[in-house]
């Protein structure tokens, strides 16, 4: 057989021969993406250097002139202003100019003459917009880096940050690729700033520095996942309706704040991802970037088009290139004003499709690679996944894509998009659908393994059982499908409480087979490792702008006289056990036994053995299973361990009769093949994990 590299045909679709059909439209990709970076080059020198519109529009002072530079690109603008409490808000008296041959850039400089130095750190500011549809409007500087709202008005303004004190990032740095490498793989752990306190109101980030940052490091996990950073109107948005792409949120504290927040995480060992919405953007008019030159189309494409129909916010043009560089410049900024250490990418599935997903097609080849892909989107995350690359070699993006859409995680070389992981979207389906819809007795233990392990080799997900979604009102996380109403006045250790029971044994055998067998990386959202007992509800008129539902109480879990706790210490098992044998490294796991009459599922992964019994109430003492090697084996982690909330009916370390070891025995089965197996107590709605030693 030839194997000369036939270079009409990407190593993508060598890798998997079921592409070639769509060689050729993968292939047009990869030129695009080729002939774009040549123009950047060209232009700019660089795709890095070419991200630097955050240094030029914006307001950016300069020393040698002493004064302040001015830019927005606004194409439809017929006058622009600049005005804020520097000149007593006087909308008109500083103009801007149109640059000429500059497409739409409006340039003002302001001397500190002319505003009597009352331009500086800190003023609040304001565009006064003529814009094309003849409306007269105040605006929000596109590029503007911190937004602040008036306690009374409750109205928005754009606030001048340029501290006279650079922040010290001393020797802060984080390759968290090398770093999770050597600790067997990411681990990560979303949260939220604002609702990450227990007090009712609005967390800041020292206080997520002083207070949470030392839980996450304790429960074991190397890598912080950031919610709702972007500035955004609407706080119960969840930080989805981004307003101000450059502006951290300023109810969390200052951008200091949050600078100090990421030092600290790396001074501790933990990575920091954002969670980027480069999705889409909010409507309003008052915040963000909507119509901000009196057209519908300078961040989007004009019309209907530029709407998402189901999300209320609109979309972005990314076939436009002043597009492109307002969105690379965002990734670019964060890198290196922020220390992020990558992006997991909202919404990918949204951008990658001219229906975004809704009422999409039958997932195949004319899905992904016909006219209902959006090629524009697919080069913008191409380009975005390459510029974080050559940035920050260690850094790592994580695409939320429903769609399985071909090539997403592979190379750019190889004609990929070239993000590092996706995510496993499939999974947390799958467990709230068994765990609404499905009795235990009938749970198709075939499916389950199915679903945990469908990925294709070389596809690096991030497997999880439960989203931030499923913990917002109106849906409901693991713990509170298990256990509803019942967590209120039965979590005393003193209860003797049979769903309770059920819903722990359960909440910690779904964390454990996720976490060893859906992934390459595992991710949980804050409070649900202890199985935190309410759902999330932020301030709105509904509930009397109450914060009662808006923040984590974080004293359950700490409470000795509570069953939270047992759920913490199996979850700081759990992550110990994924980090000393580098589970997440292991690749695929090996199917041993699925035993549907006995509801056991067995099988071997990073050299350890795991024997899930999801059976209701059958416990089978002397069951024989094949071992994966002869030899002593003994148990490394057992679910039903006292100090998880179990029985104790096996403990770590000890077999039902405290020998202290498993002994397998050789067995000639009726094939011929000489097995090894062992018998061990099976105990009902518990996982045992052994390890061989001798």
């Amino acid at each position: 057989m030839d194997h000369t590299p036939n270079p009409a045909v990407p190593p993508m679709v060598e890798h998997d021969p079921w592409l070639r059909p769509a060689a050729a439209e993968i292939a047009a990709r990869s030129r695009r993406f080729h002939d774009r970076m040549n123009d950047i080059r060209q232009g700019c020198g660089s795709l890095a250097e070419y991200a630097n519109a955050h240094l030029y529009f914006g307001l950016h002072y300069d020393p040698k002139q002493q004064g302040w530079w001015f830019r927005e690109w606004l194409p439809g603008a017929k006058e622009v202003f600049l005005f804020g409490d520097f000149n007593d808000w006087e909308r008109t008296q500083f103009p801007a100019e149109p640059l000429s041959g500059s497409n739409g850039v409006w340039s003002l400089f302001l001397p500190d003459t002319a505003t009597g130095g009352r331009l500086r750190h800190g003023s609040l500011v304001k565009m006064y917009i003529h814009g094309a549809d003849g409306s007269w409007i105040d605006r929000i500087p596109a590029y503007i880096r911190r937004v602040v709202q008036d306690d009374r008005s409750k109205d928005f303004c754009g606030q001048v940050w340029a501290p006279p004190v650079p922040f010290e990032w001393g020797e802060d740095a984080c390759d968290l690729t090398a770093r999770t490498a050597q600790e067997g793989g990411l681990l990560i752990y979303e949260a939220h700033i604002g609702m990450a306190q227990e007090r009712e109101g609005v967390g800041s980030y020292e206080e997520f520095t002083e207070r949470i940052l030392p839980k996450i490091k304790e429960l074991g996990y190397n890598t912080i996942q950031l919610m709702a950073i972007a500035e955004h109107p609407y706080y119960g948005s969840f930080g989805y309706h981004v307003s101000n792409f450059f502006a951290p949120s300023s109810r969390f504290g200052t951008p200091e704040d949050l600078k100090r927040l990421v030092k600290r995480a790396h001074e501790l060992g933990l990575g920091v991802v954002m969670d980027l919405v480069h999705s889409h953007y909010v409507k309003n008019l008052n915040e963000g970037i909507n119509r901000l030159d009196g057209t519908d189309c300078l961040y989007s494409v004009p019309g209907p088009a530029g709407e998402h129909p189901q999300w209320d916010s609109m979309l972005f043009d990314y076939g436009k290139h002043e597009v492109q560089h307002f969105l690379l410049s965002n990734i670019k900024y964060w890198l290196e004003e922020f220390h992020f250490d990558g992006f997991r990418f909202d919404g990918v599935t949204s951008m990658l499709y001219h229906h975004h997903g809704v009422d999409a097609p039958d997932w195949g080849l004319e899905a992904y690679f016909g006219g209902g892909a959006n090629r524009d989107a697919i080069l913008y995350l191409t380009l975005a996944n390459e510029l974080v690359h050559e940035l920050r070699p260690g850094a790592v993006t994580v695409a939320e894509d429903v769609s399985g859409m071909p090539g997403i995680t592979f190379s750019i070389a190889d004609g990929g998009i070239g993000f590092d992981y996706r995510l496993g979207m499939a999974i947390p389906d799958f467990w709230i659908e068994y765990l609404k819809d499905v009795p235990d007795e009938a749970w198709d233990l075939h499916r389950m393994w199915e679903v945990l392990c469908n990925r294709l080799p070389g596809v690096r997900t991030v497997a999880y059982c439960e989203s931030h979604d499923q913990a917002l009102v109106g849906d409901k996380t693991i713990a509170f499908r298990l256990m509803d109403k019942e967590m209120y006045f039965a979590m005393n250790r003193e209860s003797q409480n049979l769903i309770v029971d059920r819903g722990i044994a359960l909440h910690k055998m779904i964390r454990l087979i996720t976490s060893t067998l859906g992934g390459e990386a595992y991710l949980t959202f804050m409070g649900n490792e202890f199985g935190h007992p309410e759902w999330i509800d932020f301030p709105r008129e509904g509930n009397g702008w109450s914060y009662a539902h808006a923040r984590r109480q974080w004293s359950l879990a700490e409470a000795d006289y509570l069953r939270y706790i047992d759920l913490v210490r199996f979850e700081r098992a759990m992550v110990a056990l994924l980090k000393a044998y580098k589970i997440l490294q292991a690749g695929y796991g090996y199917r041993i036994r699925v035993d549907e009459q006995n509801k056991t599922l067995i099988y071997k992964q990073g050299g350890l053995l795991f024997v899930f019994n999801w059976h209701p109430s059958a416990s089978i003492p002397d069951y024989e299973l094949p071992a994966p090697a002869a030899g002593k084996w003994e148990v490394v982690l057992s679910s039903d361990e006292t100090a998880f909330g179990g029985q104790g009916r096996v403990q770590a370390g000890s077999d039902d009769s405290r020998r202290g070891a498993y002994f397998t025995c050789p067995r000639t089965d009726g094939d011929g093949v000489t097995r090894h197996y062992m018998r061990i107590y099976n105990i009902s709605r518990s996982a045992l994990v052994f390890r061989r030693i001798d």
